[in-house]
């Protein structure tokens, strides 16, 4: 890169940087597409195509994010929903709704309840790769977590309660214990019935672990594979942070996922249970 050619990209970041601080200033007015470049002495065009190839998103995208997480800020402090709607500048309830629901996979209502009025049945048991925690709705596993030693059995329910702060939870040993052997037995898994899952995330979230559902036993793949496969090539970053975010361990197999050297990478649970279950998969894959 020549002089010029840096002293442009720096004029560009400067003035990104001005249309990113307008936006967080001036959020719950909704400024328009015409508003924001005039703030940084743009035309439309110009401006649309800069901002969206320094922040990877467009400038109504970016708005769209700004607003969601003011809602939500609000909705954690018991802000109802249609005060929620007017503080954040949105026109109506409906559109927070359909804010909520594009960005977010839930409704305003379902992320106040943060679980509000489900009960969620759960038990610790002994597995191949250690004590794990599973949890269960009537729509499904909602959480399967590893203790990653005997002491921390406590945190992994803290985790659980985390997802689901107001749910009502019963700790249920033989509810949940007939579930063990179809997780972890890949040839039980392969005959008998799917299990069902209840999943929340936000939809990028959910691509990302459909995405993972699709990684063959045995098999691997890299966060930049991933972000190719939901047709998001550039996305690598925010793929990997969407798989450590996953709830449901193994049976959403975020351990089939490394680092594109070839490296095993980090996961939530340990290396060591990474190579291992991965090691297990591959044998009985081949047997």
């Amino acid at each position: 890169m020549n002089s010029t050619d840096y002293k442009q990209s720096a004029e560009d970041y400067r003035r990104i940087e001005q249309a990113i601080l307008f936006l967080e200033d001036h959020y719950k007015e909704q400024p328009g597409l015409e508003e924001v470049a005039a703030s940084i002495g743009l035309s439309e065009y110009h401006f649309q195509r800069l901002f969206t190839r320094w922040a990877g998103v467009s400038p109504k995208r970016f708005l769209q994010f700004l607003t969601k997480e003011g809602a939500k800020e609000l909705l954690d402090k018991s802000e109802n929903l249609l005060t929620t709607t007017h503080q954040v500048g949105l026109s109506s309830l409906g559109r927070l709704h359909d804010l909520f629901v594009t960005t977010e996979a839930v409704s305003p209502g379902e992320y106040k309840s943060r679980g509000e009025g489900v009960t969620i049945r759960y038990g610790l048991h002994a597995s191949p790769f250690g004590k794990c925690l599973v949890a269960v709705t009537e729509r499904g596993i909602c959480h399967l977590g590893f203790a990653r030693r005997e002491a921390s059995e406590g945190d992994a329910i803290d985790n659980l309660v985390a997802d689901w702060k107001n749910a009502r939870m019963i700790e249920d040993h033989k509810s949940t214990a007939p579930l063990i052997e179809p997780i972890f037995d890949l040839r039980a898994s392969e005959r008998g019935k799917p299990l069902n899952l209840h999943l929340r995330g936000t939809n990028f979230q959910l691509k990302v672990w459909e995405a993972l559902l699709k990684v063959p036993a045995g098999a691997v793949t890299t966060y930049q594979g991933l972000a190719e496969r939901i047709g998001q090539p550039t996305a690598s970053r925010a793929v990997g942070t969407a798989v450590g975010h996953n709830p449901i361990a193994v049976l959403i197999p975020c351990h089939r996922v490394i680092r594109k050297v070839g490296e095993f990478g980090n996961y939530r649970y340990g290396a060591s249970r990474k190579k291992a279950l991965l090691a297990y998969e591959s044998a009985v894959g081949h047997a």
